[in-house]
């Protein structure tokens, strides 16, 4: 049933679609495009994919391995009319639930296994292009207000380097006008900047993605909005996927605790979670822009201390809200914890945590989630490595709560890169805000693109805890190359590069203050890969304990009797498989290079003290000479000057003094 709000031929839903087409019998879908459209309720902005399936379109193309014999490998059309020739079709079961959208699946091109899809690195041939020029004008319109609002964050800046300039300087700035002290900008700009850097609450873009037999949709709404979607879907949904960009904090605990009031938990995790809290959670590491993270931060420690703008910014914190408990939930857990709701309380969770700012899985309380933000970023020894020159590796918590009626909620703030490229520098320079929209980037953003030609078609089972597994997996094993068959450099031969280099500068010549600088680089690098172990330690015992769950699931349906929906799907138990192997090769991968850091600077510590030692040795024998030479002064200084005194004496005895002389040689010397 249509949640309430427009209706699916309204305007503010830019709904576009297309029919389904098979690709051996060449028939038309059971579903004409008439009677697919719908609008599952009001939304500010609509995508619906369900792309073309024939050869040609712009599906998944399975990427040959072997170049130099291209040319005389056969065409994918006469691939697929051979298989067509040979093959019967695939036919989907019937599901009671939805027999109308029951359908033939094209063929074996056709039905995509998620595993194939990363195993063969298979990815978009093409975008379709109303979604691409949609996209740019969005990416246009979004660089056009950053380039606004990166003059207003320049003039700020200028205006509170010079704060604590010395006085000669204001006393300068006095009498001569280019010493003068930059002007503060206005109060509207001020305020423009910080909603830019940090959306009001009600604002925020959250994405809703639906998938049911045959389609998929995405609409983009606020989080103003978010209890009307959580309330009910469609009837033709079978998984609702509810994403919204919120950190460990205030609004991110009332989000969570009405979603789960509002309707039946679904099945437990209970060795995936932890004690008393069956739901999955994972921190995941992205790659941000260093110089945006730089700007976060600077935004926020220096707008926070202005006390003219916080009656506005707390003002429209939630000024759009149209959920009816929200706000009343936040200020009431703000009460409990006695922290005042204001504007920079609610949006420092948007705040990322660095690398080795500690973990922030397991944590309980809302206050343990905000770390305390200084200005300046530490550089990280991936910065030194060409192609992440511009990167800093940061860490967001990944969680996931999931009720009995198919609808699945998602909270982190991660807007970072999570697949690695040659386009990584461009996929920096994207708006935080259309990063979902980029498959090539986002593994969120990629989870639904695999999934918006046939929706749950190709599902091993389609329920929202089948959904969550693959979702979870995707986004736990990030960031890495895969996605793009390894056209760049991946963090493991990242930091290989970085450890390599460390050992090559110990053997440098001695220089001043060298040693030092080398000594923080190994300390830092070994942080940095201690903190990323950690990490997979614990993604390793989430997907283990997940396993287990699945068994017990797996278990309890075939007592019940509930067969596959599509037995040629990937299982869940698949899947977490290829994760843990994913997983596991990572970890062991960065505790050898933990290792090797470790006993690199040990060796480190060994070559300057033998270094040491050699100018003790050295100095030692300086200090013998000199002992030597101060000795046989000792010995002939008194000689010196006694026979220096007597011949003076008889020198003057023999040619005796001229006064007049002796004035004119004192003026000649002065």
């Amino acid at each position: 049933m249509d949640s309430p709000g427009i209706s699916p031929g309204s305007d503010s839903n830019e709904n576009w679609e297309r029919s389904s087409q098979t690709t051996k019998t060449g028939s038309d879908s059971s579903t004409s495009n008439g009677n697919r459209r719908h609008s599952s309720s009001a939304s500010s902005s609509s995508v619906s994919a369900n792309r073309d399936n024939s050869p040609g379109s712009n599906g998944r193309r399975a990427r040959p391995s072997v170049t130099s014999i291209a040319a005389t490998l056969p065409t994918v059309r006469e691939m697929h009319n051979r298989r067509t020739s040979s093959q019967s079709s695939l036919t989907v079961p019937p599901n009671p639930h939805h027999p109308s959208l029951t359908s033939s699946v094209a063929s074996e091109e056709t039905v995509v296994s998620s595993k194939q899809v990363l195993t063969n690195f298979q990815k978009v041939a093409g975008r379709d292009p109303e979604i691409e020029a949609r996209r740019l004008r969005k990416l246009s319109r979004c660089n056009s207000e950053y380039l606004v609002q990166k003059g207003v964050y320049n003039r700020l800046m200028d205006w509170y380097d010079t704060s604590y300039r010395c006085l000669r300087s204001q006393f300068l700035g006095l009498f001569i006008k280019s010493s003068r002290r930059p002007d503060l900008p206005s109060k509207v700009e001020l305020i423009g900047l910080a909603r830019h850097y940090y959306p009001a609450r009600a604002d925020l873009k959250v994405q809703v993605c639906d998938f049911g037999l045959g389609r998929a949709e995405r609409n983009e709404i606020t989080l103003g909005q978010i209890e009307e979607y959580w309330q009910a879907k469609p009837d033709w949904v079978d998984v609702r996927w509810i994403h919204a960009p919120l950190g460990l904090g205030l609004t991110h605990s009332s989000v969570e605790d009405i979603f789960l009031h509002d309707g039946q938990p679904g099945r437990e995790f209970e060795n995936g979670g932890r004690s008393g809290w069956p739901y999955l959670e994972t921190e995941v590491l992205n790659i941000r822009s260093h110089k945006n993270f730089q700007e976060m931060r600077d935004v926020y420690l220096i707008l926070s201390r202005l006390t003219e703008l916080e009656e506005e910014l707390d003002e429209s914190s939630f000024k759009n809200d149209e959920n009816s408990s929200l706000q009343t939930d936040i200020s009431w857990r703000a009460s409990h914890l006695a922290m005042p709701a204001n504007f920079w309380n609610l949006v420092n969770s948007d705040m990322p945590w660095q690398l080795t700012e500690g973990l922030a899985m397991g944590i309980r309380g809302v206050t343990e989630g905000l770390q305390p933000i200084s200005r300046q970023i530490g550089q990280q020894t991936l910065c030194t490595h060409p192609f992440y020159k511009d990167c800093h590796m940061v860490r967001n918590v990944f969680r996931c709560f999931h009720r009995s009626d198919g609808i699945l909620l998602t909270l982190s703030p991660m807007a970072g890169v999570n697949f690695i490229d040659q386009k990584l520098a461009q996929h920096l320079s994207e708006p935080t805000d259309a990063i979902f929209e980029n498959e090539n980037a986002s593994a969120p953003g990629y989870v639904f693109s695999a999934f918006a030609d046939q929706g749950t078609s190709t599902w091993h089972r389609r329920t929202v805890e089948w959904f969550l597994t693959y979702l979870i997996t995707e986004v736990g094993v990030t960031p890495h190359s895969h996605r793009q068959g390894f056209n760049a450099p991946d963090l493991n031969l990242a930091y290989q590069a970085v450890v390599n280099d460390l050992k090559r500068r110990r053997y440098a010549p001695w220089r001043k203050d060298e040693t030092v600088k080398l000594v923080r680089d190994y300390l830092a690098c070994v942080d940095e890969l201690t903190m990323v172990k950690r990490i997979c330690e614990q993604q390793v015992t989430l997907f283990k304990g997940m396993q287990q769950d699945i068994r017990k699931f797996e278990h309890e349906d075939n007592r019940a009797r509930r067969t596959p929906d599509f037995p040629q799907g990937e299982s869940m138990h698949e899947r977490v498989k290829w994760a843990l192997t994913m997983v596991k090769a990572r970890h062991d991968t960065f505790e050898g290079l933990l290792t090797e850091a470790k006993q690199s600077m040990e060796a480190l510590f060994q070559l300057r003290s033998i270094e040491q030692n050699e100018l003790a040795i050295v100095s030692d024998s300086q200090n013998k000479a000199v002992l030597i030479f101060t000795g046989v002064t000792i010995v002939f200084l008194p000689l010196s000057f006694f026979t220096s005194y007597y011949g003076l004496v008889k020198f003057r005895s023999i040619y005796p003094l001229n006064p007049h002389v002796l004035r004119i040689t004192i003026r000649a010397i002065t």
